[in-house]
């Protein structure tokens, strides 16, 4: 019998005995002269099983109400806030494509000029096929 309050203890102390079991416990605890503390520990918690629940006290909790103004300050900031934010970046990324047009009509100037340039270079090209400053001059007869 003191095997099977200790088999029924272990398991009551894993948690894995049923009702059956632990009623078992119970009673074979009573019959014995051994497990104090096990008696004692049970018979308190049968004595909390029987205490009458007007007897505890349970605290209400207060549902906590926001005030409204409150929240529709809060929504006014963040609506001013992310409209600013909105309004910095747009800013921003026309200021960004503004400069890359001027950037680019610089471009397109530089490359108009180059073209003039090469145009005036062209008549250079016809003299370097010239052997001698007298082909280029004509020759001077004396």
């Amino acid at each position: 019998m003191k095997e099977r309050i200790e088999e029924l203890l272990e398991k009551y102390w894993e948690g894995e005995t049923t009702l059956l079991e632990e009623k078992e416990l119970k009673t074979l605890l009573n019959s014995q002269s051994e497990f104090q503390e096990e008696k004692s520990l049970f018979g308190l918690l049968e004595s909390y099983g029987q205490e009458e629940p007007e007897k505890v006290f349970i605290p209400k909790t207060k549902i906590r109400k926001l005030d409204s103004r409150w929240l529709s300050w809060a929504a006014s900031v963040a609506i001013f806030t992310a409209s600013f934010v909105g309004w910095r970046a747009y800013e921003q990324k026309q200021q960004e494509q503004q400069a890359y047009e001027e950037v680019m009509q610089a471009f397109a100037l530089i490359q108009s000029n180059m073209a003039k340039g090469q145009e005036q270079m062209q008549v250079m090209n016809e003299i370097k096929y010239l052997n001698t400053t007298n082909q280029m001059f004509g020759t001077v007869k004396e």
